[in-house]
C-alpha cells in the first residue's frame, strides 16, 4: 500500500491515483453507453422521429463523455476548474484562427432534427450529393449511395444548401421521352403509349396516366409519357416504361427515329 502512495517519478501522481482515474474512464464509458442507450430506448417510445432521437442520443453521448474525462482528471489531483479554464482558453483560441465553422455545425444539426427537412432512410440531394441519409450527427450528415458510397456532408452544407427530397412524397411521376419520325400518326401512337400505362400493374389510375408532345425536333417529334406510382416503385415503372414503350412501337411499325446529319458536298469550279 505505501508503494501506491508513493509519487510516480516525472508525473509526480501516485500509482493509486492514475490507477482510480483509468477505473473511472472505463466505468464511466460503460456507464455513458448504457444511460444513451436506455435514453434512446425512452424516445422511441415518443412519437418524435428517429432523426430526432439519434440526434439527441449523439449529443447526451458527448456530454456524458466530457463529464467522465473530467471526473478521472480530477482523480488525477488536478483541479477541475483550472482543466476548465484551460479547455475554455482553447476554444477561444481555435476560434480566434477561424474554427467557427464547428459551433456553425452544431447549429446547423439542430435545425435540421428540429425542422427534418431531411429524415434517415430518404434519398436526398443535398450540396450536389444524391444519396440515402444514413444518418445526422450533431457535426455532419452521412448519405450513403446506390453503389454503397458513404459520403459525409458537414451540417452547415446541409442546412446552407437546397435540399432535393426524393421520396419524401407517396407518390412520384414517371417521365419517360420518346421520339417518333416525321409523318407518323400520332394520335395513334400516343393511343399505344396511354394503353402501355394504363396495363401496367403498378401504374396509378389517379392521377391519370397521359402524354404530352415535348418538341418538335430536328430528327423527330419528341413525345414524353407520364405515369403516376409509388414512391418505392419508381425505378422499376420507369424500366418497364422506357422497355415496353420501344418494343411496342417496333411491334406497331411505328419508327424511333436516330439523330442524323445530311452532308452536302459542294464541288468547287476548277
Amino acid at each position: 500500500m505505501a508503494t501506491l502512495d508513493k509519487p510516480l517519478p516525472y508525473v509526480g501522481m501516485k500509482p493509486v491515483q492514475v490507477i482510480t482515474a483509468i477505473v473511472i474512464l472505463i466505468v464511466g464509458y460503460i456507464v455513458a453507453k448504457i444511460v444513451v442507450a436506455s435514453f434512446k430506448r425512452g424516445l422511441k417510445k415518443t412519437k418524435l422521429p428517429e432523426l430526432v432521437v439519434e440526434f439527441l442520443g449523439r449529443f447526451l453521448s458527448a456530454l456524458l463523455y466530457v463529464a467522465v474525462i473530467l471526473l478521472a482528471v480530477r482523480a488525477l489531483g488536478i483541479a477541475v476548474g483550472s482543466v476548465v479554464l484551460g479547455l475554455s482558453a482553447v476554444i477561444g483560441l481555435i476560434l480566434g484562427f477561424g474554427m467557427q465553422d464547428t459551433l456553425t455545425n452544431l447549429a446547423a444539426g439542430v435545425w435540421i432534427a428540429a425542422l427534418r427537412p431531411i429524415d434517415i432512410g430518404e434519398v436526398v440531394e443535398v450540396a450536389g450529393k444524391t444519396g440515402k441519409v444514413n444518418s445526422v450527427g450533431i457535426m455532419s450528415t452521412e448519405l450513403l449511395t446506390p453503389d454503397n458510397v458513404l459520403i459525409t456532408v458537414p451540417n452547415k452544407l446541409v442546412w446552407g444548401s437546397v435540399i432535393t427530397n426524393y421520396t419524401r412524397m407517396p407518390i412520384r411521376r414517371v417521365d419517360v421521352d420518346v421520339g417518333v419520325a416525321y409523318g407518323t400518326d400520332l394520335n395513334r401512337a400516343i393511343k399505344i403509349a396511354v394503353e402501355l400505362m394504363k396495363n401496367h400493374p403498378k401504374v396509378l389510375d389517379d392521377p391519370e396516366p397521359g402524354v404530352v408532345i415535348t418538341a418538335l425536333a430536328d430528327s423527330s417529334i419528341n413525345l414524353q409519357l407520364r405515369a403516376w406510382t409509388k414512391t418505392e416503385d419508381y425505378w422499376a415503372v420507369k424500366g418497364d416504361l422506357t422497355k415496353g414503350i420501344y418494343e411496342s412501337y417496333m411491334k406497331e411499325g411505328i419508327e424511333i427515329p436516330f439523330p442524323q446529319m445530311d452532308v452536302h458536298v459542294k464541288e468547287m469550279p476548277q
